[in-house]
């Protein structure tokens, strides 16, 4: 298992539209990955869970990856987070 502490740093945090593009994302690697934030974890895939973990700006989160293309996904999905989700 691999694993990967990112801090959130877009205005608005890890929002819907955050949430639907991490989710996305993660789909697209054969691999499963988990987010872990405020003492919550929860499946990359599920933008409700995501949104429950209500990290704002500052927040870290842990992102956690199994599978065949664990490292690139790990990577692509830390590479979202830092980009701020494209949104800024």
């Amino acid at each position: 298992m691999l694993t990967k502490c990112v801090t959130i740093i877009n205005r608005r945090g890890l929002h819907a539209r955050a949430a639907a593009r991490f989710a996305k994302l993660a789909e697209k690697f054969d691999a499963e990955f988990n987010v872990e934030a405020t003492g919550l974890k929860v499946s990359a895939l599920s933008i409700m869970g995501l949104m429950l973990l209500a990290a704002g700006p500052g927040v870290n989160v842990v992102i956690t990856a199994e599978g065949p293309e664990a490292e690139r996904g790990l990577s692509a999905l830390a590479d979202l987070v830092e980009n701020r989700f494209d949104e800024e």
